[in-house]
């Protein structure tokens, strides 16, 4: 079927059958548990049936993370009612945020601390960095509608931090938080100081909007050398200076491009929905593709 193409869905079909073999149970026990949770004048399964199966709920979902496909257009698409596809979809979300990332088949990170445990017990660097995704303006006079303005990009978005391995593979992304918020203070409130601190020896390297962590974690956080002399410095010291800076950038870029895979989902490029549902929708995203990036990595190990 077309709508299974990986140029449609963002992933490939032996991946969509592992997702609809994973969740289909899961959805289907929420299901019978919210017609079993209120009072009923009917028995259970009486009435009309869903036109619209599993799997087709399934694909509808992802086409619609993957290319900000409208709730009409799909609705068109597999001959259903907008509500049905609106409330596939709130009902797909989840399951697919509360999967995690694959690293492995059999390993899944769900929570930065899980991450952190990840990178000790395996040795892999991990990188970090902080993402914007544009949202629609809150309503005048809502209290909090300032937190929202980025004053890097001077518009309305919302953040999430990313981490990857050294080969750009994606282990985890933050719930969103208004976009206000500078990064290191979204690290330091998700924890990540005292999880690296106290926990297994790692390195996370990180730029310089995390200058300061370096010194919390004992060295363990690695960000970009400091600026020492900010006029008429010496010629041997920036000639160290660009040595160490391009240095770190060049292993620090590869969370650039797993930024840059994330972003090619349309649902992360700009948000038009509603804000509370972006970090089910990131950390859905997040969990799909790092699923992709390692069945194409096993993949071509078996080639």
């Amino acid at each position: 079927m077309i709508i299974s193409n990986r140029r449609i869905t963002g992933l490939a079909v032996g991946v969509i059958a592992e997702l609809g073999e994973e969740i289909g149970p899961l959805w289907q026990e929420r299901h019978q548990a919210r017609l079993t949770s209120r009072p009923r004048k009917r028995a259970v399964g009486a009435g009309a049936k869903h036109r619209l199966v599993f799997v087709d709920r399934l694909l509808a979902t992802l086409v619609h993370l993957r290319h900000g496909v409208t709730h009409d257009g799909l609705a068109c698409w597999f001959g259903v009612d907008r509500s049905t596809i609106t409330r596939a979809v709130g009902e797909v979300r989840p399951l697919l945020a509360e999967r995690g990332c694959t690293v492995s088949p059999d390993v899944r990170l769900r929570t930065l601390a899980d991450v952190v445990n990840h990178l000790g017990a395996s040795g892999t660097t991990g990188i970090i960095d902080g993402t914007e995704i544009r949202v629609r303006r809150p309503a005048a006079g809502r209290k909090d509608r300032d937190k929202f303005i980025s004053g890097k990009n001077k518009q309305n978005a919302v953040k999430s931090m990313v981490v990857t391995d050294a080969e750009g593979h994606v282990l985890w992304c933050s719930p969103a938080r208004p976009a206000s918020c500078a990064d290191i203070t979204h690290a330091r409130q998700l924890g990540l100081v005292k999880l690296v601190a106290d926990g297994p020896v790692v390195e996370i390297l990180a730029d310089a909007g995390y200058q300061g962590l370096g010194a919390q974690t004992g060295g363990r956080v690695v960000t970009a050398p400091h600026r020492k002399f900010k006029k008429n410095a010496p010629d041997w010291y920036e000639e160290m200076y660009e040595r160490q800076r391009k240095a770190h950038s060049s292993r620090r870029i590869r969370v650039e491009h797993g930024i840059a895979h994330l972003k090619n989902w349309r649902a992360l490029a700009r948000h038009l929905g509603r804000r509370e549902h972006l970090s089910d929708t990131v950390q859905a995203v997040a969990g799909l593709l790092s699923h992709q990036q390692t069945a194409d990595l096993t993949s071509t190990r078996q080639r």
